[in-house]
């Protein structure tokens, strides 16, 4: 089997650390990196690995980046502590990287997400096939400040089929609890990028993420629960473009 780091960045994720460990402790090895956690996210990580490591918090590609350079084996698989790698996944990926192609330099994989719940199967959330095992010495993490990508210097991608499970919000209170934060710095990413504030923004944007999501890609499928994602995900739109107008204002 060809050995596999897994690397985790964490702060105060308590409540995940020990389900997302358990899911990968076949790897080779476990890179565990903490900003500061002030619960018991660090001791519980300990259980699984030495490798714990407390890192200044920078944004999320630099902790990532981080992360990477402490592996030691040439393949490496990212997983956020809300996610899970099930026995079919794992079973695919040893399969995979035993019989690799030698111009394949990453896997992208499913990716299945739990809200308030509800597996979601629509709203264009699934598979929403992300990028997550991959050769190191071809990778490196964007610098965004939110959804940060994995940028591939060459080579080409396999898919794999079984999903990676996501639980992102188990309650709306955990989901308004990153919401402030993450509009944020979707914001400032908008700034950074020298993007044009336009007063339509606030209207054409947030309108078009409902339509999209519970229309077009069929999120009335998905219930109640499609429902409240696709409002939720057009006010999301909304307070990002307004607080990137606020930062324009304010000549930040």
């Amino acid at each position: 089997m060809i050995p596999i780091s897994v690397i985790v960045i964490t702060k105060n994720e308590e409540r995940n650390i020990d389900d997302c460990l358990k899911s990968v402790t076949w790897a080779n090895e476990i890179i565990v990196v903490d900003s500061d956690s002030s619960d018991s996210t660090v001791e519980k990580a300990r259980q699984y690995t030495t490798q714990v490591l407390n890192h200044e918090w920078k944004g999320f590609g630099e902790a990532k980046n981080f992360a990477l350079s402490q592996c030691k084996n040439e393949w490496a698989l990212w997983i956020d502590a809300d996610e899970r790698v099930t026995p079919e996944l794992q079973r695919e990926i040893m399969t995979s990287l035993d019989s690799i192609d030698s111009s394949v330099v990453a896997f992208r994989m499913p990716r299945l997400a739990n809200f308030l719940g509800r597996w979601i199967y629509h709203c264009g959330w699934y598979p929403g096939y992300v990028v997550r095992l991959f050769k190191k010495s071809v990778a490196q993490f964007s610098d965004d400040n939110v959804h940060e990508q994995l940028v591939l210097s060459h080579g080409t991608i396999g898919s794999l089929r079984s999903p990676l499970l996501h639980y992102t919000d188990p309650d709306l209170n955990h989901y308004f609890e990153k919401f402030n934060r993450y509009t944020s710095l979707a914001a400032a990413d908008l700034a950074n990028k020298g993007a044009k504030f336009h007063h339509c923004s606030l209207v054409v944007h947030p309108l078009w993420t409902f339509i999209r999501m519970y229309i077009l890609k069929l999120g009335f499928l998905d219930g109640r629960e499609g429902f409240i994602l696709s409002v939720l995900s057009a006010h999301y739109v909304f307070v990002k473009y307004a607080k990137f107008w606020e930062q324009l204002k304010k000549g930040e």
